[in-house]
């Protein structure tokens, strides 16, 4: 039975596939930098640990796993197999209704990089919320992730902490555009997400609608219409546009923004 045993790796071995690994983790992140703070690791132990020169102790391999939301096989396996988001969806009784629309969206479809959307606030009417996502590919599948504005969570009465406000999904293609399912942190609040592109001198703008999970009041909407505009990765553009992000009211939108969600047209 010896000789059909699963042959020894080398700290070698395992260190390279870890940092490879690690590096395609890391792609949704916008610099090691960022990455680094939010693991809590030094950037220089970061990458060393991305170039397979170091290997981490066993409570910081635990925290990047959780982080990441991967296993121990990450030492063993390529990403590639680790990363389970569409399974249920390529699952054999879903793959032929849902599972092909999720897999290699095109970019010219709906283009990777930083997106500015705006809606109106479901919690407060008068006002908009104004904010950025991040779209990026990984194993043919396409994600978003952002976070909401401190001040719209304080306006809930929510923790406005880093991990509070974050929230991930993933994409698929619609007959006529795109849908997004998003959630923040153990499926705490979802939305489902429709656009379609619009006419525009840049082609550069989706508008469409966010639903959101929760029961039916007399005070709060659960549905809105929405605009996204895919503003690239140019860092300027993308701080300018942050810096911008929170409530406002409709005089402060910007203009095609405000002329794509006809504020003073009710929502069907």
């Amino acid at each position: 039975m010896a000789d059909m045993q699963k042959p020894s790796r080398s700290p070698a071995d395992l260190r390279n596939m870890f940092g490879a690994n690690l590096r395609v983790l890391s792609r949704a992140y916008p610099s090691i930098s960022d990455l680094s703070r939010r693991l809590g690791i030094n950037r220089t132990q970061l990458n060393r640990y991305l170039s397979g020169e170091s290997f981490p102790r066993p409570d910081v391999l635990d925290r990047i796993c959780s982080f990441f939301g991967v296993d121990a096989r990450i030492l063993l396996e390529p990403a590639e197999t680790l990363i389970q988001s569409a399974q249920v969806l390529n699952s054999p009784f879903l793959s032929e209704f849902l599972g092909g629309a999720a897999l290699r969206i095109p970019e010219d479809m709906f283009p990777s990089g930083f997106y500015r959307f705006s809606r109106r606030s479901f919690t407060d009417s008068t006002r908009f919320i104004v904010g950025l996502v991040y779209i990026f590919r990984s194993n043919d599948l396409t994600f978003v992730r952002g976070f909401e504005a401190k001040e719209a969570m304080r306006h809930q009465g929510l923790p406005s902490d880093t991990r509070a406000r974050e929230f991930r999904g993933y994409v698929t293609r619609q007959e006529d555009g795109i849908s997004l399912i998003i959630s923040r942190h153990d499926a705490m609040t979802c939305s489902f997400n429709y656009l379609s592109r619009v006419p525009s001198f840049e082609h550069n703008f989706w508008v469409g609608y966010v639903t959101r999970t929760m029961p039916e009041t007399v005070t709060a909407a659960r549905v809105t219409r929405m605009v996204y505009e895919h503003l690239g990765r140019d860092p300027g553009t993308v701080l300018a546009a942050a810096r911008t992000a929170g409530f406002h009211s409709a005089d402060n939108l910007l203009p095609y923004h405000k002329r794509l969600l006809q504020i003073d047209a009710p929502f069907r």
